[in-house]
């Protein structure tokens, strides 16, 4: 006999109740400014579904991260820590220089195994060391590459988050992709240029003395920069070069807070703020070094270098040619901090609002026009069912909408075309049954008999149908990218609730009738 259990019509009410719940912001997202609907959707369990680039416009960049800038850089620094290192240990060395891919030296005698071993321990375990006669090789082992290709990645979109949503309101997209790329995506701002600003810039800040030896006319003439020091150009075009010691005082990574404001002389420049740490080092020494050029350096070029004139702690000041729109993004840079990798713009498109509202017009076109022949064909197939089958496809689209807003999905375009994919198939399901059904009253069973086999009997083919559409919807989100992935998640969640609907929903609705009416007869 047909029977529908008492718990499981609690549990369709409840789904169907649960799906409004979260699917009813989408109803009320348009209408903002209405302090009525505002307060309903405070007391609301769901969000309003987040709209893609293509719906919404927005801004597209595709950056991949510049790792061997990274592992040069690295090295370099390896170089002179061993030329500190065998300094201190009054090691014999010469050739010690840094290539692209390892730091060579080589020992003018043998030296003692266990000074050495404790110095190339402090080097890191992601290096490695090969010695052939004296002569030593430094560079990156495999899982050493990896470990500074990840670490490297995930500083980067971290500190690119800081810079794009530094309040944590836009909500952007940033992911990883693959080993060294990392994609953004930033609806409803289509300024791709300032977003090319903001991360162009990889904004190392360091502090370093200036070497008063020689100048730098001097050291382009000879050729010859003295040792430990290096030749930077200014970030100001006109003006001098500077010769500054490589030695870094002060790093960025020492600053607490920076914002833009205006010099003495009404110059638009950047305050700084060091945390507890870099107040004091700053300190000791602006004490130790007062009548000497002290050099400010963003991103290997010298940005100002004035005299220490007394003693400074913890506050400074960023000076030069600055507008205020430079300023004040210079200081959101400074806040969020350095990338650990020049990033390197591969891919770029901008997605304007009228594009996008273009596209959910299409897909509301799409979404009608299906919906409508669809209930045509349906009512016009099967009568009563039909009907039956209709109203558990609005529950189908209201679970779907539903499920997108508890999952805070982003619904791009090819989203829209998987949730009207999804209308045609969530019927698919009801149309195997009422076939079945018509089988069993064709072959002289009553009405309920025949309900209850169609049922049974068309369960597993529903089953297999759906399973197999869905692992190939799995298969598209794992493998997919970008819109890719949203076909598949819609599809996906199309199924599921197609399934639901088609064995729960619409036998609810015929176990209803059925127990009302108690037909002795049916026309399917």
């Amino acid at each position: 006999m047909l029977q529908f259990e008492g718990w499981k019509k609690t549990l369709v009410l409840f789904v169907i109740l649960l799906g409004c719940a979260y699917a009813v912001p989408n109803l009320l997202n348009g209408s903002r400014g209405d302090q009525s609907s505002a307060g309903l959707m405070r007391f609301l369990p769901g969000e309003a579904i987040n709209l893609g680039l293509d719906l919404q416009g927005g801004s597209h960049l595709l950056l991949r991260a510049d790792l061997p800038a990274v592992r040069e850089e690295r090295l370099e620094g390896i170089a002179e820590q061993l030329r500190l290192s065998f300094r201190d240990e009054k090691i014999r060395f010469k050739g010690l220089k840094a290539s692209p891919k390892a730091v060579t030296f080589t020992l003018r005698k043998t030296e003692n195994e266990t000074t050495l071993q404790n110095i190339f321990n402090e080097l890191g375990r992601e290096f490695q060391v090969v010695n052939k006669d004296l002569k030593y090789n430094v560079s990156f082992s495999e899982a050493g590459l990896q470990l500074m290709a990840d670490n490297t990645v995930e500083q980067a979109i971290e500190i690119i988050r800081r810079r794009l949503d530094p309040d944590g309101t836009k909500e952007p997209v940033i992911q990883r992709q693959g080993r060294d790329r990392v994609l953004i995506q930033l609806p409803g701002i289509d300024d791709p240029e300032r977003i090319k600003r903001l991360l162009g810039q990889t904004a190392r800040l360091t502090f370093q003395l200036v070497d008063t030896r020689t100048t730098a006319d001097e050291a382009k003439r000879t050729g010859r920069v003295p040792p430990g020091s290096q030749l930077l150009e200014s970030v100001n075009k006109g003006e001098p070069d500077y010769i500054v010691e490589k030695r870094v005082m002060v790093s960025g990574e020492m600053l607490e807070n920076a914002s833009a404001a205006f010099d003495q002389n009404g110059r638009p420049s950047v305050n700084f703020q060091l945390n507890a740490a870099g107040g004091r080092k700053f300190g000791r020494v602006t004490a130790e070094n007062i009548g000497r050029p002290f050099a400010i350096i963003l991103d290997g070029k010298v940005v100002s270098a004035p005299v220490i004139q007394a003693q400074i702690f913890t506050n400074g000041q960023i000076t030069g040619t600055f507008t205020v729109e430079e300023t004040q993004e210079l200081s959101l840079i400074l806040r969020a901090g350095a990338l650990p990798a020049p990033l390197i713009v591969l891919e770029e498109r901008s997605v304007g609002p009228g594009l996008g509202a273009d596209s959910i017009a299409a897909g509301q076109i799409a979404a009608v026009v299906g919906m409508i022949l669809v209930i045509i064909y349906m009512v016009a197939s099967y009568g009563l069912f039909g009907i039956f089958a209709v109203g558990a496809l609005f529950v189908n689209i209201i679970l779907i909408l539903g499920a997108l807003s508890a999952l805070q999905a982003t619904l791009t375009l090819p989203g829209i075309a998987g949730i009207v994919l999804t209308m045609g198939m969530a019927v698919d399901s009801n149309v195997l049954i009422f076939e079945r059904v018509r089988e069993e009253l064709r072959a002289g069973r009553k009405v309920r008999a025949a309900i209850e086999a169609g049922y049974k009997r068309a369960i597993s083919t529903i089953i297999d149908s759906n399973l197999t559409t869905l692992f190939a919807a799995l298969f598209l989100f794992i493998f997919g990218t970008g819109p890719i992935k949203g076909f598949a998640v819609t599809l996906s969640l199309g199924i599921l609730t197609s399934m639901f609907t088609a064995i729960m929903v619409t036998r609810l609705f015929i176990v209803l009738w059925t127990d009302a009416k108690k037909p002795k007869g049916l026309v399917l």
